[in-house]
């Protein structure tokens, strides 16, 4: 596996592989890799020829008094489940590199798609995550990349930059990985207590619920299916709900037609202690 951190070496590398033709997949990470991660890589193999992994913790997708400080950093052994995955090249930019002094250019994406779900409590998230890989997209240049489907809004918006920007990169997700008990898997996993992890997943398992329930409701019915759900969650010991709620794909918008539940997800957001968990699951 090659690693690399200045932009001058993995442009040269990059150039070597278009030169024979080669097709790039890219796994865009804030590390602390786990399963998840490693399906995506997977998932690039199986499409590619090559697979470019880079590891970054954006400063600009951290909204005031979010965890970016704790946020788990371990490259070293994210390097070497990498290597053992035989990725091809590790990308490891530092924040001067992405941001360097006088950077003062931002993406910024209709706020239909980046004020609701997570967007509504996490100002300035998406704008952050929309800049950070447009850069990454220009840096790495890849032909496919790949993102995992927990993160089923951020996937809508990259979505979005990608076709708004002609951007030339296939974007492709990829499904949850999960827990035996349901809960998807995430770097943040890592905040919750012996104590809560049996709570944690009960949010998949609510969502599951969500979705039983929409066979014998009407649509009038469906934010009230949302409001039990939340008080479920809180009555099973989560300290507070974000949001519980079913929208239309891509859109996010409310589900009006029973006929549009089978392009519709359920989505769930929920604090244990100060841990942020995240879920979605089709809804037809």
């Amino acid at each position: 596996m090659i690693t690399v951190q200045d932009l001058k070496p993995l442009r040269q590398q990059i150039l070597e592989w278009r030169k024979k033709d080669k097709i790039i997949g890219f796994v865009p990470t804030m590390g602390a890799l786990h399963k998840g991660h490693l399906s995506l890589v997977e998932a690039a193999q199986e499409e590619c020829d090559h697979v470019v992994v880079s590891i970054f913790i954006n400063p600009l997708q951290f909204a005031f008094g979010e965890d970016f400080g704790r946020y788990p950093r371990q490259l070293g052994s994210d390097a070497l489940l990498l290597k053992e995955a035989k990725t091809s090249l590790l990308y490891t930019p530092t924040t001067e590199i992405m941001y360097p002094e006088n950077f003062s250019s931002k993406v910024i994406v209709t706020p239909d798609l980046t004020e609701k779900l997570c967007g509504a409590t996490r100002h300035g998230h998406f704008e952050g995550v929309a800049t950070v890989v447009t850069k990454l997209f220009n840096q790495v240049q890849p032909d496919k990349a790949f993102f995992g489907e927990k993160d089923y809004q951020q996937l809508l918006v990259i979505k979005k930059i990608t076709a708004d920007l002609d951007l030339p990169v296939h974007i492709v997700g990829v499904p949850t990985m999960r827990e035996p008990d349901g809960l998807a898997l995430s770097s943040r996993n890592q905040y919750i207590s012996p104590n809560d992890r049996q709570t944690a997943g009960l949010l998949q398992q609510t969502l599951r619920w969500v979705k039983r329930s929409l066979r014998d409701a009407m649509p009038h019915e469906y934010p009230a299916l949302c409001e039990v759900a939340s008080n479920k969650l809180l009555t099973a010991g989560f300290d507070k709900v974000d949001y519980v709620q079913i929208l239309h794909i891509p859109s996010l918008t409310p589900i009006h037609d029973r006929a549009h539940l089978s392009s519709a997800r359920i989505f769930a957001a929920a604090y244990l202690n100060k841990t942020r968990l995240i879920d979605n699951i089709v809804a037809g």
